[in-house]
């Protein structure tokens, strides 16, 4: 794809967001208040309990507020519009059991919350499918019925039941296509689709439409189409419909997932990114294989998705190395794509990595 086709996507999909056939017209906006850039903060743990995740997180957050020169506080707005006092946090458990958002950290981050006001009831989950959300602890077991997140809300995007039919992506891939990926990437979907369905995703509006802000809460691995499963992928196609037809075109996938991050809406109200190394697979993701595993005590906040995708696939590539294997494709541009789109940056050696100690 050429960088002038991929712009040209972009803009068509903006103006079909603002137009009449596009999303609802919106009030004036506000700019939100930024971070500075290439910066991300860091803080390690002493071990991955709930203690000390909740003092990683807390410390992190704070941190973060210094830098927006805002408190996280009920009636924040990233934008115009209503005020919600909801807040969501983007999980990923689609890896399945071993690799999933670490329950300990998003229970940090609903107390981090907590204590700058927001009440718990108003705190919501999101996740892709719901046998893995169960399996990895986020939904109620059928057995005994316990979840760790008393009052909070999850929803499971599979059910296709928070998804806006005015909100959608739409990219003019083939008609049909042959799969060419992992059987269990696509399994499920059915090979024969209507041309309309092969050309939209459709957007989760809880966490732009309902939402002060939201936080992305992903977990790293590698992917074969997509280079790296982490920060932009979990906001963007593990965050709507219909997107395995990406990896039955790989081609498409990529410029995909940079194009999703880019829209104005979803970007407006995605605060930023918290992340935990406590388990991250260089090879053979995203599905989960504990030989190629790895695991540092280290949380990461950033709001700049790019640069953190970046400083991951580079620490990918050298437990790759050492392994034996080669690097990540560099055919696989999805970082790049989202640089150019203005998402973020790349350039790992001008990052500002920012020490913060436990709180």
């Amino acid at each position: 794809m050429t960088r002038a086709r991929f712009l040209s996507l972009l803009f068509a999909l903006c103006a079909g967001l603002a137009g009449p056939a596009g999303a609802q017209q919106s009030e004036p906006q506000s700019p939100p208040p930024k971070a500075p850039r290439d910066v991300v903060w860091e803080s390690h743990l002493a071990d991955f309990e709930q203690p000390d995740y909740d003092r990683a997180v807390e410390g992190l957050i704070s941190a973060y507020e210094h830098a927006l020169g805002r408190r996280l506080a009920p009636g924040f707005r990233l934008v115009g519009g209503k005020v919600t006092n909801r807040v969501g946090l983007k999980v990923y458990t689609d890896s399945g059991p071993g690799l999933e958002t670490p329950v300990p950290m998003v229970k940090a981050v609903i107390g981090a919350l907590e204590r700058r006001g927001y009440q718990n009831r108003n705190i919501f989950l999101v996740g892709l499918n719901q046998l893995r959300l169960r399996m990895t602890g986020y939904l109620p077991s059928l057995v005994t019925g316990v979840t760790p997140f008393v009052g909070n809300k999850v929803y499971v995007l599979e059910s296709g039941r928070y998804y806006d039919p005015v909100w959608f992506y739409e990219s003019p891939l083939p008609e049909r296509f042959d799969p060419v990926f992992a059987a269990q990437q696509t399994e499920g979907v059915s090979p024969v689709t209507t041309k309309e369905q092969d050309r939209k995703s459709f957007l989760a509006t809880p966490l732009f439409l309902d939402a002060d802000f939201w936080i992305n809460l992903p977990v790293y691995t590698d992917h074969p189409v997509l280079g790296v499963n982490g920060a932009l992928v979990n906001a963007t196609l593990w965050n709507a419909s219909n997107t395995a037809r990406f990896f039955r075109s790989p081609a498409n996938a990529p410029a995909a997932v940079a194009e999703m991050s880019a829209i104005p809406e979803l970007r407006q109200t995605w605060l930023c990114t918290i992340a935990s190394l406590q388990y991250y697979q260089f090879i053979g993701g995203p599905f989960f294989n504990s030989l190629y595993t790895r695991s540092e005590p280290v949380v990461w906040l950033s709001d700049d998705p790019v640069i953190m995708d970046s400083l991951m696939r580079a620490r990918m590539n050298s437990w790759r190395r050492r392994e034996g294997f080669d690097d990540i494709s560099e055919d696989i541009r999805t970082l790049e794509f989202a640089e150019m789109l203005g998402v973020g940056s790349t350039r790992i050696k001008n990052t500002v990595m920012v020490p913060v100690g436990a709180w």
